[in-house]
């Protein structure tokens, strides 16, 4: 069912949250117009608007399934890219407690960003009322007369003379990225924006690429992932090896806390070759290297919080890197953005049958409560490192405990071997299940009660909550860490 008067809708950002975006919304629109600043290539290719596209992306379960609802057989386009699938593949975790090894179960996809992207854009561009305009910058909103709602945007031409024009439409959505001027144009209309909650978290990665050699083909037939997590007592780094498409290997070295992985080759096999275990560097030897390493600096993550303000414009939306940017070590960031494509195709929906007044915020705050998890499970595990910080107008309630518990919860896990804790945990970073699962006093009391520490630490919290841990978990813990399915 169409809206009346909602007959053209403006996509800011041509990246995967806005291609999401662009299908979620399509049963609603008569006319989608998707701005990017970069020119699209007929072939999967890196492009200048996304710097990070170069380094290792993936989605979680969660995010593959959404995508899977909004784009049906988007794999199988990936395979014909040349993709891997994971199915029956090796995956090794280390953590500072120890390591897990066993069979990927499932036939899950993997890509670069500028194969999965050019996937996801073919599929767009095939949608008959969608149209891009590329090679244009947009430089502000439209507004009316009173600034209550937006209209449309100010593009200027990034060739032809950098002509300035207007193009209006009746919806916008600010899908740009991290890059997003969002703050200013809302204060150029006269809306005060609140100030974004930060964590300073001067995470720095580096990655390399790697040919597999025609002798070498049984390795991406027998390794799927080999994951070094970095730790955070230490200080060390955290190594990922992993398989793209066409028989290339990547190698992904991280580190928070401004302490950077190097970039010069001799000093990035050295840093592969000093990781805790030795297996990447083993596999990475019968290789051949086929890229320098490079670089991504992301100096700090932030949550905006646009729900907060008294008003808000009519016509306006924001989700993606532009509402909150994550991590990208847990591959969050590509899964929130099909979750909030998610949800703004449900709001819509329900919008279509029931009109109602303050429609926005309400999207706005829906989109918060997706975030919320999210934002937490990065602050919690932030702030195990040195060098990060956290800003923001109210503290992180229960963020000190969170991130206790959850390297206790790990090294519990790790040490038992207990393959089911484990992915639970991994179910939780990567958005399939709410934190919930184990944040709640049954889960909590089986791991603190599990080792010397632990028992010391419940019978402080019992003490300090009248023998009551359901009462300190209650009291310390988000509301959303205590929702079970």
């Amino acid at each position: 069912m169409l809206i009346p008067n909602e007959g053209k809708a403006i996509i800011i950002g041509g990246s995967i949250a806005g291609l999401m975006t662009a299908k979620a919304v399509s049963q609603f629109f008569e006319e989608i117009l998707i701005i990017d600043k970069d020119e699209f290539s007929a072939a999967p290719e890196n492009r200048a608007g996304t710097p990070q596209a170069f380094h290792p992306h993936r989605f979680t379960q969660r995010g593959k399934l959404i995508t899977e609802k909004l784009f049906p057989g988007y794999e199988e386009d990936l395979l014909a890219q040349g993709a891997p699938s994971s199915f029956n593949k090796i995956v090794f975790n280390m953590n500072a407690y120890g390591s897990f090894e066993g069979k990927y179960p499932r036939h899950d996809i993997k890509f670069s960003r500028a194969v999965l992207e050019w996937v996801l854009r073919q599929r767009v561009m095939a949608m008959p009322q969608v149209r891009f305009l590329t090679k244009c910058d947009v430089v502000g909103l439209l507004a009316s007369p009173d600034g209550a709602a937006v209209n449309g945007v100010r593009v200027r031409d990034r060739e032809a003379g950098r002509e300035e024009r207007t193009l209006h439409a009746d919806w916008v959505f600010d899908a740009s990225g991290r890059g997003s001027r969002l703050p200013e144009w809302l204060e150029g209309l006269g809306y005060p924006v609140p100030k974004p909650d930060v964590l300073k978290k001067s995470l720095g990665y580096s990655t390399r690429r790697y040919r597999v050699p025609a002798d070498m083909s049984h390795i991406p037939e027998q390794w799927d992932v080999v994951n070094i997590a970095g730790q955070p007592v230490q200080g060390t780094l955290t190594g990922v090896f992993s398989f793209i498409e066409h028989n290339v290997a990547e190698v992904l070295l991280y580190r928070p806390g401004g302490q950077y992985p190097p970039t010069d080759e001799a000093s990035f096999e050295q840093a592969v070759a000093a990781l805790p275990s030795p297996l990447i560097d083993e596999l990475t030897r019968k290789l051949e290297p086929i890229t320098a390493p490079r670089a991504f600096r992301v100096p700090e993550l932030y949550r905006r919080h646009y729900e907060r303000m008294e008003r808000w414009p009519a016509g306006l939306l924001v989700l993606g890197d532009a509402l909150c940017i994550y991590d990208p070590i847990y591959g969050q960031g590509m899964t929130v953005a099909a979750i909030e494509a998610e949800v703004l195709e449900a709001c819509f929906k329900k919008r279509s049958e029931e009109s109602t007044d303050g429609f926005e915020k309400e999207v706005l705050n829906q989109l918060q409560r997706v975030i919320e998890p999210a934002w937490w499970l990065n602050c919690a595990e932030g702030m195990q490192w040195n060098g990060v910080s956290y800003e923001g107008a109210e503290p992180l309630k229960g963020i000190a405990f969170g991130s206790k518990y959850m390297d206790l919860y790990l090294k519990h896990a790790t040490q038992r071997q207990d393959h089911k804790l484990f992915g639970l945990y991994w179910a939780v970073n990567t958005l399939m299940l709410s934190p919930g699962e184990i944040l709640n006093p049954e889960m909590v009391r089986s791991v603190l009660s599990a080792s010397e520490e632990g028992e010391q630490w419940l019978r402080e919290l019992e003490e300090r909550h009248g023998g009551s841990l359901e009462a300190a978990l209650e009291e310390m813990l988000p509301d959303f860490a205590r929702d079970r399915p």
